[in-house]
């Protein structure tokens, strides 16, 4: 076996490692502080949480029932070997969730506020960790997708906030309290602020160059798929002589590793330089003159 091939073991094996310590941090998080707490976080955890209340199967349970359509039409839309790490990932999040949940009831936190702080961070933070590993936690990341597919009109960031709206009203209903729904709302905020910090840190947005010999099919993914502005800069290589047309494009941090693995697929050999971007002005960021108001 070649010492790259042995290198790339290892580093999956490494990735599946975090995973599973992530998943069980999830896992941990909503047993423990949310769930106790009614707590309905968005996404398929909030959902989870929710149907718990009505039918009493486990949290867990319900989250990997929910997850199995959503996994199927996954791996028919990427394939099994892009999904498996998911399928992982989540089989990992509902068992332990529900163990913790069996085991450890006498140490739940009983403390609404411990349980959208700590909780959301928590959770927050695992979930960067598996995504940071090339997995998701399942739900709504496919469901995002296929909206996009029917409604491609409507920004992806405002599917995100309208999925969370309706688990917050479904579980303000189902708890009888608005306090739970908006405490849950509250946790919604926590998460994403907590995941955007762990996965890009604080740079406000990512500038990207790319150079390929597929320039066209490249941007014809950023743009279709990530509905973002893109710039053709017509260039010429010092040494070789040959003109490029780079590509270049500001995008939103959330996006990034979405667009860095569209190039990866389209050509592995491509040049890409990503820097940190403080701020950007102009049509989807911000108004120079609002700015200076």
């Amino acid at each position: 076996m070649s010492s790259t091939k042995k290198n790339s073991i290892k580093k999956r094996l490494m990735e599946y490692l975090i995973i599973t310590v992530a998943s069980t941090l999830y896992g941990l998080a909503t047993a423990m502080l949310v769930d106790p707490n009614n707590i309905a976080p968005g996404g398929m955890t909030g959902l989870a949480i929710v149907i718990n209340r009505l039918i009493p199967i486990g949290t867990g349970k319900w989250f990997w029932i929910m997850n199995i359509p959503i996994l199927l039409v996954a791996i028919w839309k990427f394939g099994i070997r892009f999904t498996v790490s998911t399928i992982y990932a989540t089989g990992v999040i509902s068992l332990t969730t529900d163990f913790f949940h069996n085991y450890l009831s006498a140490y739940f936190i009983n403390d609404i506020i411990l349980g959208v702080t700590i909780g959301s961070a928590l959770s927050a933070i695992a979930m960067g960790l598996i995504f940071k590993n090339h997995a998701t936690s399942g739900g709504t990341d496919v469901i995002i997708k296929l909206l996009r597919l029917r409604y491609p009109h409507i920004k992806t960031g405002m599917l995100f906030i309208m999925t969370d709206m309706v688990v917050l009203i479904i579980a303000g209903i189902v708890f009888g309290d608005i306090s739970a729904a908006l405490y849950s709302f509250l946790s919604v905020i926590i998460t994403s602020s907590v995941l955007d910090l762990v996965l890009y840190g604080r740079d406000g947005a990512k500038l990207l160059y790319i150079i390929s010999d597929h320039p066209d099919i490249i941007t014809a993914r950023l743009l279709e798929e990530l509905d973002i502005g893109v710039t053709h800069v017509f260039a010429q290589g010092a040494y070789s002589g040959e003109d490029k047309k780079v590509i270049m494009c500001a995008i939103k941090k959330r996006l990034s590793p979405l667009a860095e693995d569209i190039v990866r697929e389209e050509d592995p050999n491509a040049f890409m330089i990503v820097t940190s971007a403080s701020e950007i002005f102009g049509e989807g960021y911000k108004s120079y003159f609002d700015e200076r108001m």
